[in-house]
């Protein structure tokens, strides 16, 4: 199979393009690699094309395995000749490619073998020319149409006419399960999927999770078929029915085959291509909420007092330097008497002014609003900015070897806080410690393929460590992993490296890390900064592989590389034309020229603080037609999760997103988005709050 011209073909790209990125691909270039620094050879391909093509690839070389264990199989059994293997060779899914290996395949024992153990294959046929044999029993016509019905369930032409009606007719249906009552408690969580009815061609992504969770838990009874039986029976009917009495036995072998054999078939089949694509979408989401919940904005290396709020086991404290490394931790327990409030306030002053502490991460879990009503109340000598921050993971984090190795002498409360005060600082950094599953920006998330996930999840989190840029002397292990070309087991030697000979002074140090070669360094340098490094390109996303061609730049006006980086006016000197080459054209050119007029930019945006409205702390504070801003805490398929800071998130609704229809919720807003909602609806006995953003 020619793979670059399938792929290219069915991704709507040049085959040429392709062709260059799976052979990048294949001399272990990395999806980001490719992306920023193959521009000339991949026509300047993104990331999301690029990991499609890889994806799409890899699928056709399991097609293409698949073939040949099957034509090894027929061939085995000496029935393989050329039509058919010119079948197997043209069949271009696993479906085409299953339904031509079906009549081949060992058999288990059926109603229709047994039938022909007993002697009624010749019955069969002749009902198949048009002829019923007077005399014949019931029996023995049973067995002739049991015959008839798996012949025609292994008719691949047949087997696609019925997966076209199903494309076309198909519905999704869900009732109560068998022997479940409609009082039995587990329904209440799925009571408004009972009796649903939709084409499947509109059901959404959330829907079709939902139901089958509502399967799985054993409450609900999920169909993937066309209303009529006799559609289906229709569509598997061969051209060449039998007339007359033979024709009337062919008919009920051929709906026996439908209802028994071939629908309950293609139903899976349908079920699976469903389940497949609400995996896709609800991963597509997962990984857009994670993706800007990495890039989130960073407040950037200030002094920070942590908090992590409790009512009864009081409020862990710790205070970290502008590098994030733990300077002190106490507890503090402002809820459980006024003499002892007095005293956190007291507490908080005195650590904010003897570690100069510039910002105060609150974590916004149980506590946490309260807390910050207590630091509120405080009276500091310095301005310092109070932020909630998310908790979500950070339980995860300090339970976890990571926190265990950077904080062996400490308990989970304290590696906790930590947590908390070093996301406000860099959320990215942090995050990265932490699997993405629990971070909790997913919907269904046990629910979807777990290997299709993780795999989406891991090429989101490379992606926003190697646009960011990692500084070389200061990035832990668990971020170095995520370096285009590094990954753990190099990350351990380059950590390793670094505690043993002190911090790098340059990209090309790199190479004296034992195991670290020409490729991994190829990979990865461009994504590392070295800010301490005395070649002014080593701080910038500048690929080593440039610097000569750099200091050409600088050199044809008459300038250093750190001048030029300096001066706008020479910069503006410069003709790019002039140094396009064969492995550099101009948009490599106009990258390292964006690079050396802004060196290593952060492309996350600025950090901005928020507060919440000071009326409201619980849900039941809230009134409807409130005005209040809040924080986009999740984004789903069907609308987003606000924070309004009452310790329960609302809902906005997809049709309250905006003045007009909104068919993706991410059009709308992002992830961390500080917005103003009015409250329409507050559900206290189900815990639930139907917010709107039209018209605020």
């Amino acid at each position: 199979m020619n793979y670059a011209s399938v792929i290219a073909n069915r991704l709507e790209l040049n085959v040429r393009q392709v062709e260059k990125t799976i052979e990048l691909l294949e001399q272990g270039a990395t999806v980001p690699f490719i992306a920023r620094y193959r521009k000339e050879a991949t026509g300047s391909l993104n990331e999301v094309q690029i990991a499609a093509i890889r994806d799409l690839l890899l699928r056709l070389r399991e097609l293409d395995k698949r073939r040949q264990a099957i034509v090894a199989s027929i061939e085995e059994q000496g029935r393989l000749d050329d039509g058919l293997r010119a079948k197997i060779e043209q069949a271009g899914s696993m479906a085409e490619l299953e339904d031509i290996y079906l009549p081949f395949r060992p058999k288990r024992r059926t109603r229709a073998t047994i039938a022909i153990e007993k002697g009624l294959e010749p019955l069969a046929d002749q009902i198949m020319r048009g002829s019923l044999p007077d005399g014949a029993t019931a029996d023995a016509l049973q067995g002739a149409r049991d015959i008839i019905a798996e012949r025609v369930s292994e008719d691949a032409s047949a087997r696609q006419r019925v997966r076209s009606l199903f494309r076309r007719k198909a519905m999704l249906t869900s009732g109560l399960a068998r022997g479940v009552d409609a009082d039995d408690e587990r329904v209440g969580k799925f009571e408004s999927w009972i009796g649903w009815k939709e084409p499947i061609g509109k059901a959404p992504s959330h829907r079709i999770l939902a139901l089958f969770r509502g399967e799985e838990a054993g409450v609900l009874k999920v169909h993937v078929r066309p209303d009529s039986d006799a559609d289906g029976a229709a569509s598997l009917a061969s051209h060449t029915r039998p007339q007359g009495k033979a024709g009337e036995q062919y008919d009920l072998a051929v709906a026996d085959s439908y209802k028994r054999l071939v629908a309950p078939s293609i139903e899976t089949e349908f079920r699976n291509q469903l389940k497949e694509r609400a995996d896709r979408e609800a991963i597509r989401v997962f990984a857009e909420n994670l993706r800007q919940l990495l890039l989130a904005a960073p407040m950037g290396q200030k002094r920070t007092l942590a908090i992590d709020p409790g009512f009864r086991t009081g409020c862990k404290v710790v205070c970290l330097d502008a590098q994030g490394q733990l300077l002190h931790n106490e507890t503090i327990y402002p809820f459980t008497s006024v003499r002892e409030e007095k005293a956190a306030v007291s507490k908080l002053e005195a650590l904010v002014e003897a570690f100069q502490i510039e910002a105060i991460a609150i974590g916004n879990g149980t506590a946490g609003r309260e807390t910050e009503e207590v630091v509120q109340r405080c009276h500091f000598n310095r301005k310092v900015v109070a932020v909630s921050v998310s908790e979500a993971g950070a339980s995860v984090y300090s339970a976890s070897d990571v926190a265990r190795r950077e904080f062996p002498d400490y308990d989970i409360t304290v590696r906790g806080a930590v947590s908390i005060g070093r996301r406000l600082m860099d959320p990215l950094s942090e995050l990265v410690k932490i699997d993405p599953k629990s971070i909790g920006v997913g919907q269904y998330q046990h629910d979807v393929d777990q290997r299709l996930l993780a795999d989406s999840l891991r090429d989101t989190v490379e992606s926003c460590v190697n646009s960011v840029g990692v500084e070389l002397n200061t990035a832990s292990r668990e971020l170095l992993a995520y370096v285009s070309g590094i990954g753990p087991a190099l990350a351990d030697k380059i950590v390793a490296h670094r505690n043993r000979n002190g911090a790098f002074r340059s990209r090309r140090q790199l190479l004296d890390v034992k195991g670290l070669g020409e490729k991994a360094f190829e990979q990865s340098a461009g994504f590392l900064r070295v800010r301490e490094s005395d070649n002014p390109l080593d701080r910038s996303a500048v690929h080593p592989e440039r610097y000569e061609l750099v200091h050409r730049m600088a050199q044809s006006v008459g300038a250093s590389v750190e001048e030029l980086m300096r001066s706008k006016e020479l910069r503006s000197k410069i003709k790019v034309e002039q140094f396009v080459g064969d492995d550099c054209g101009l948009p490599t050119l106009r990258d390292i020229m964006g690079e050396l007029d802004k060196p290593g930019l952060d492309p996350r945006a600025k950090f901005e603080v928020f507060e919440f409205d000071k009326s409201v702390s619980r849900i039941e504070d809230l009134r409807e037609g409130m005005v209040l801003p809040g924080i986009v805490t999740n984004i789903t398929a069907f609308g987003a999760f606000v924070d309004v800071g009452v310790h329960q998130d609302g809902l906005v609704h997809v049709s309250q997103m905006a003045n007009r229809r909104v068919n993706d919720p991410s059009e709308v807003v992002r992830l961390h988005q500080h917005v103003r909602v009015r409250v329409l609806e507050v559900d206290l006995r189900r815990q639930r709050i139907s917010l709107s953003m039209k018209n605020v």
